[in-house]
């Protein structure tokens, strides 16, 4: 038997169930994985509240982790037992000691990238990619804004921001974030939610605004960030954390703003197979080459509980995970 979490409904934290599951064995192209990291993220808070609907409950969230295979299904042929790998993307079911995965879903790991390394890095690597390459592509000449600069996500697009040579204009709710953020990279640290955030980056970048800016709060906040980038440059969405973008989008991002805006989605970029594992192969590659994230906190994976309340207060820095 295998510890598994399981969500019979959506809701607070404490809806989470701690089960056993008779995993079984793989079937065809499948594997069984048991894990040995497990990947905390703020979409698991999207699908655990319900903003992001499940098809069916109960439910396993989860959405990435790392660890050993276990056994193989028939015509599994590139992987063997033994083997160490992550993965990201659907279908969910990360919150489990051990689990079933579609084999196609698996990306080996080299013994430079610890599986604590790989579960805390991977999904946020290939945002951070997704952004940083293919949504607006960065490199020595960009000026880059970016909320929440110390936390998961933004810690990540910080430092591969600085490793693609863009200057980096973080934001930060704290002096201690401040230098979480100042060690990732970035040229310059904006400190305290209630910050003029235009004027700040006017100031730093001689009144021209910064040609993309990422932010992962929504509500009112994403107005403010507006105001940051310059005319025809790009905002983009990834996180409603303190409510829903503005009903008029479309209006606020026109003129006299002039601001292109992307509001992407990571799960439908890897759910195409080819695109995900070329740009896994990415990730795993800065990852070995040191350009990762180490957890900032890791919970026994029966603590689920706590570990949910912690990321959603904002307690949490950098990238949090779970372990079995």
């Amino acid at each position: 038997m295998s510890t598994v979490i399981t969500l019979h409904q959506p809701g607070p934290a404490e809806n989470f169930r701690i089960e056993d599951q008779d995993v079984g064995e793989p079937g065809s192209d499948t594997i069984r994985v048991r894990h040995e990291a497990i990947g905390l993220n703020y979409a698991d808070i999207y699908q655990r509240s319900g903003l992001y609907p499940l098809p069916a409950y109960p439910a396993v969230l989860g959405l990435e982790a790392a660890g050993v295979i276990e056994a193989i299904g028939e015509g599994v042929t590139e992987l063997q037992v033994g083997d160490r790998i992550a993965y990201v993307g659907a279908p969910t079911g990360a919150y489990a000691a051990t689990r079933l995965l579609p084999a196609e879903r698996a990306i080996r790991l080299p013994s430079a990238v610890s599986s604590k390394t790989a579960a805390a890095s991977m999904l946020k690597g290939l945002t951070a990619y997704m952004l940083l390459k293919d949504v607006y592509p960065v490199g020595d000449n960009t000026v880059m804004f970016v909320q929440t600069a110390a936390g998961g996500l933004g810690s990540m697009l910080t430092r591969w921001g600085k490793h693609f040579g863009a200057t980096v204009i973080g934001a930060v709710s704290s002096p201690e974030k401040a230098q979480i953020a100042k060690r990732l990279g970035a040229d310059h640290v904006i400190v305290g939610r209630d910050t003029d955030l235009a004027a700040e980056v006017h100031r730093l970048t001689d009144g021209k605004g910064v040609d993309v800016a990422y932010e992962g709060l929504a509500g009112l906040n994403f107005l403010r960030v507006l105001d940051c980038v310059r005319p025809f440059g790009m905002a983009v969405n990834v996180g409603q954390i303190t409510g829903p973008l503005p009903d008029n989008l479309a209006a606020e991002v026109a003129a006299p703003r002039s601001v292109a805006f992307a509001r992407p989605s990571v799960m439908f970029y890897v759910s195409d197979l080819a695109r995900y594992r070329r740009a896994a192969d990415r990730v795993v590659h800065h990852l070995a080459a040191g350009i990762g994230s180490e957890p900032s906190a890791d919970y026994r994976l029966e603590n689920v509980i706590t570990a949910h309340r912690d990321l959603e207060a904002g307690r949490t820095t950098g990238s949090a995970i779970l372990v079995p």
